[in-house]
């Protein structure tokens, strides 16, 4: 249930079509990390009602909003400027000093946002995670679980320095479309590996890739 375009420029918002509306809002999971930038800057010249688009994270690093390594300063810096500052952002990050007692606080922030989203935008790593779907965590196989109630659960990985908060799979699929934006040779490998079968706490990413519950459009550019 999944289809993929080759593109050789960053996907902008007519790329993917008209964000779906409930009613006259639209709204929408951007990916995290640094491959997404220019796709951020991108969308964020489109012309929109962003007044009426509310913008939310697939996965945050538990940092301040300020430090480098937070996605959400990404975003407001990538997405939130110029026309698309009007836009409607709810994070991820609380004041919970743990990440592990934070999860159902930064759950009940998202109650805000209307679901299904419109759509969720995610990114993927050459070791097939998505979000903060991390290979190795403990609680992945909890976080991978479909029949799960959608929540936000902590997830630590050995090798990344920061404990991470990520939208488990059940809310990442509580949407009406699904992008993955992969960039390089080496994540189309890892997008090639992914499709085969195979656990998904191998590959995360095959929770999204492997479901047939919503459309999954996969933008690669080499």
């Amino acid at each position: 249930m999944s289809s993929v375009v080759a593109i050789q420029d960053p996907p902008t918002h007519s790329t993917f079509g008209s964000c779906r509306k409930s009613g006259a809002v639209a709204h929408e999971i951007p990916p995290v990390g640094q491959t997404p930038a220019n796709l951020l800057r991108s969308l964020s010249a489109e012309s929109l009602d962003w007044s009426r688009v509310w913008v939310t994270l697939a996965d945050e690093r538990w940092v301040e909003a300020t430090e480098e390594n937070s996605n959400e300063r990404m975003v407001r810096e990538s997405l939130l400027v110029g026309p698309a500052a009007k836009a409607n952002f709810v994070g991820l990050k609380n004041p919970s000093a743990a990440v592990d007692q934070a999860a159902e606080w930064s759950w009940r922030t998202l109650s805000r946002i209307a679901r299904p989203f419109d759509v969720v935008l995610l990114g993927m790593g050459n070791d097939g995670h998505t979000a903060s779907l991390l290979p190795a965590s403990p609680g992945l196989a909890g976080a991978l679980d479909a029949s799960a109630a959608p929540a936000c659960v902590a997830l630590r990985s050995p090798g990344t320095p920061h404990e991470r908060m990520s939208l488990n799979l059940s809310a990442l699929l509580d949407a009406r479309r699904v992008v993955v934006h992969i960039v390089g040779d080496d994540k189309w490998q890892a997008y090639l590996k992914a499709r085969e079968p195979g656990p998904a706490t191998e590959f995360p990413v095959r929770g999204i890739l492997h479901q047939q519950q919503v459309p999954v459009d996969v933008f690669w550019a080499p």
